[in-house]
C-alpha cells in the first residue's frame, strides 16, 4: 500500500516549496492586483454572456409559397384633406385595388395638427333591394330613391345614391368626374362645398394591407383612382385645382410584425414640398425574415431597405401624377435570427481558460521582470552597468 501511495506522489505535477524559499517582491504584488482585477473583469464579461440569449444569423433561400404580405403604415399629410386622399395597391400579378377602403383609418387635422374627426373608411353606400322609383326622378330624402348614374351603369337595376356612389361607377367606366356640381347626388351633398370647407386641413391615414407575397406598390394621391385604355389614373379635375401640397411625414411603415432589434427606415421619416405637385417615391427592397426566441416562440417578418426619389412634372403626365408612391420588391434570400443560450460547459471552459491564462500571462510577465531586476543589480554591484 504505501509503495502504491508512494509512486502516486511522483505523478505530483504541482511540487510544494517550502515557505522558507519564498520570496516576495513589490514587482510581483502590482502584477498579482493588475492580473485579478483583470480576471474578475473578464470572469464577469463571460457570466453576463452566459446569462443572455446569444442570437446566430444565418442566410438561406426563402423557398416559401403562397404567403401574403401585410403592410402596416402610419403617414400624416399635413396640408392635404381626408375628402380628396385615397390609397392604391397594385402587384405585378395583375392584382389592383383601387380607394381602397378596408382596414383604413383617417384622422382630419387642423392646420396645428390637432385631431378633428376620426372616421372609419366605408365600404361605399348600403345596396338598395327593391328600389321603387327608377333613374332620373326628383331627389326624395327616402329608403326607395335609386338615383342615376348618369351613363355609367352597368344594368337597369343599378343605383347610385350617394356622389362617392356616381365616383365609383365612373371609376369603374374609366370615366373622369369633371364637374360634381352636375350631379344631383353631389351637388345634394355638397361635394365641392365640403372640400372647400376642409381647404387647410391635413389627414392622418393609418392600417395595413395585405398583399400578394411579390414585386408591387401602394400609394396615396388625391382623387379617385381608375383605368383608363389600360392605363393607372387618377381623376383631379373634380377637385379643380391645380396644385396639391403633398408634404407628409411617415409615423411608421413596417412589413409583417415587429421583432426584436428590427430597424424600419422610414420610420419618422419627414418630406417639406418645397415645388409644385410631383411624385415622391420610394423603392423597398423586402428581405423576408424568421426571428426564433429562446422558447421556440417564431416571429415570422420582413426586413427593408430603401431608395429615396422626388420626381417633378406637368400634373397631365402619369410619370408625374402627384402622390407619394412606394415601390417593393422581394429579395430571394432570407435571414433567419435564432436566440440560443451558451451552455454550462462552454461557460466553464472560457472560465477556466481565462483564469489560467491570465495566471500563465502574469507568471512569466513577474519572472522577466524579477530576473531583469536581479540582473541588472548584480551589474551595479560589479560596477559594469552603464
Amino acid at each position: 500500500m504505501e509503495s502504491i501511495i508512494s509512486k502516486l506522489r511522483n505523478l505530483d505535477a504541482y511540487p510544494k516549496i517550502n515557505e522558507d524559499f519564498y520570496s516576495r517582491t513589490l514587482s510581483g504584488g502590482v502584477i498579482t492586483l493588475a492580473s485579478s482585477i483583470l480576471m474578475l473583469l473578464l470572469f464577469y464579461s463571460e457570466l453576463r454572456l452566459y446569462l443572455h440569449a446569444v442570437t446566430e444569423t444565418k442566410l438561406v433561400v426563402d423557398t416559401s409559397r403562397a404567403e401574403t404580405l401585410r403592410i402596416n403604415f402610419d403617414v400624416t399629410f399635413p396640408a392635404l384633406p381626408c375628402s380628396i386622399l385615397s390609397l392604391d395597391a397594385m402587384d405585378i400579378s395583375g392584382e389592383q385595388r383601387l380607394d381602397v377602403k378596408h382596414d383604413i383609418i383617417k384622422k382630419r387635422l387642423d392646420s396645428r395638427g390637432n385631431v378633428i374627426e376620426t372616421r372609419q373608411e366605408g365600404i361605399g353606400a348600403p345596396k338598395i333591394e327593391k328600389p321603387l322609383q327608377r333613374h332620373g326622378g326628383r331627389l326624395e330624402h327616402n329608403e326607395t330613391y335609386c338615383g342615376s348614374c348618369y351613363g355609367s351603369e352597368v344594368s337597369d337595376d343599378d343605383c347610385c345614391n350617394s356622389c362617392e356612389d356616381v365616383r365609383e361607377a365612373y371609376r369603374k367606366k374609366g370615366w373622369a368626374l369633371s364637374n360634381p356640381d352636375l350631379i344631383d347626388q353631389c351637388k345634394r351633398e355638397g361635394f365641392l362645398q365640403r372640400i372647400k370647407d376642409e381647404e387647410g386641413e391635413g389627414c392622418n391615414v393609418y392600417g395595413f394591407l395585405e398583399v400578394n407575397k411579390v414585386a408591387g406598390n401602394f400609394h396615396f394621391a388625391p382623387g379617385k383612382s381608375f383605368q383608363q385604355s389600360g392605363v393607372h389614373v387618377h381623376d383631379l379635375l373634380a377637385f379643380q385645382k391645380d396644385s396639391f401640397n403633398l408634404s407628409h411625414h411617415i409615423n411608421r411603415l413596417t412589413f409583417g410584425e415587429y421583432f426584436p432589434g428590427v430597424v424600419n427606415p422610414l420610420d419618422n421619416v419627414h418630406w417639406t414640398q418645397e415645388t409644385p405637385s410631383g411624385m415622391y417615391q420610394y423603392f423597398i427592397k423586402v428581405v423576408p425574415t424568421v426571428y426564433t426566441d429562446v422558447s421556440g416562440h417564431t416571429i415570422q417578418s420582413n426586413q427593408f431597405s430603401v431608395t429615396e426619389h422626388f420626381r417633378t412634372g406637368d400634373m397631365g403626365r402619369l410619370q408625374s401624377l402627384p402622390g407619394v408612391f412606394f415601390f417593393y420588391d422581394l429579395s430571394p434570400i432570407k435571414v433567419t435570427f435564432t436566440e440560443e443560450n451558451v451552455s454550462f460547459l462552454h461557460f466553464l471552459t472560457n472560465v477556466c481558460a481565462i483564469v489560467g491564462g491570465i495566471f500563465t500571462v502574469s507568471g512569466i510577465l513577474d519572472s522577466f521582470i524579477y530576473h531583469g531586476q536581479r540582473a541588472i543589480k548584480k551589474k551595479m554591484e560589479l560596477g559594469k552597468f552603464n
